[in-house]
């Protein structure tokens, strides 16, 4: 059996490779059961923790299963809010391959996710990215959003100037500056996507800062009490979500849902209908495009094959 550590996926990961893989594993032949979601109090505040178990498997090949856990008080243990172990098992005898990093695989795949997301949804001209957040999957919304658009300026918002600072001080991508912005709404005027990934209870991101021909990408709002934008961004947006379990996990799109704002018809496509080409994405360089990723095992799998060809 494999020992798959963190370091050995940052050593081995290409974004540029592996998008491709993951739009053709969204039109791939994967089963995938509905993932099972707790939560638990973790004895530091209020608010609650979170277990998620993901399994999936591709037929006749090989079964995978995460557990994470995603705990919103990690900032003060200085630990990333996502921990746990993948699990790859042959199909065809049940034994171990792997056991996988699950915070890094984690955050490539989500990482890879938003970047696909924003190949359909973002203008091809994309040259200037917000990140909101400076978490352990800042740098990598960061690398994944530059592997699919033009680019060339990236501004960083943070609670926190110093994480900001230490993110555009660390991250090195050839053709691209990086630079902390005071304010997310300064950074909205001047972006053409905006990635959000924070532990965030209320929103960030207001509808009326946005502009036309922009697109949003939300990671973060892991509950469906929480949210990192507003309504009024998806009453001024075209509206996609990663697949149908948004509608019932994240705030960002059950709040809204029950407060009337939308409704699921107003969902114009997940990725799944994206990559099969059976739904079109953007239409047009005026239209603002909202995108909702709450993960799915199928990235994780398609990840971990990945991530097990390249070390062989």
């Amino acid at each position: 059996m494999q020992q798959i550590s963190a370091e050995d996926i940052l050593d081995c990961f290409d974004y540029g490779e592996f998008i491709p893989i993951l739009k053709e594993a969204f039109c791939g032949d994967y089963e995938v059961p509905s993932r099972h979601h707790y939560d638990y109090h973790n004895g530091v505040g209020p608010n609650k923790s979170v277990l998620l178990i993901m399994p999936a498997w591709s037929n006749k090949e090989y079964v995978g299963v995460k557990v994470v856990t995603v705990s919103p008080y990690n900032g003060q243990f200085n630990l990333p809010g996502i921990q746990g172990v993948y699990t790859l098992i042959k199909a065809k005898n049940g034994l171990v391959e792997a056991q996988i990093d699950a915070k890094a695989l984690t955050a490539k795949r989500t990482a890879a996710t938003s970047a696909l997301a924003s190949s359909f949804l973002s203008r091809e001209d994309s040259s200037t990215l917000l990140m909101v957040g400076t978490g352990a999957l800042s740098p990598e919304l960061i690398q994944a959003h530059c592997a699919v658009r033009p680019i060339n300026n990236v501004l960083v918002w943070g609670r926190n100037p110093e994480k900001a600072q230490a993110i555009c001080d660390n991250l090195s991508i050839e053709g691209v500056v990086l630079n902390p912005v005071d304010s997310i709404e300064t950074g909205m005027a001047e972006a053409d996507i905006i990635s959000v990934a924070t532990l965030s209870q209320e929103p960030l991101v207001f509808g009326k800062w946005m502009r036309p021909g922009q697109h949003l990408d939300l990671v973060g709002a892991y509950r469906p009490d929480i949210r990192e934008a507003d309504d009024e961004t998806l009453k001024r947006s075209s509206i996609f979500i990663d697949h149908e379990g948004a509608t019932k996990e994240t705030g960002d799109v059950v709040m809204p849902l029950n407060n009337g704002t939308i409704s699921k018809e107003d969902i114009k496509a997940d990725l799944f209908e994206l990559c099969s080409g059976s739904k079109l994405g953007r239409i047009n360089n005026e239209e603002i495009t909202w995108f909702k990723s709450v993960g799915h095992a199928l990235e994780d799998l398609a990840g971990a094959l990945y991530i097990i060809e390249k070390m062989k």
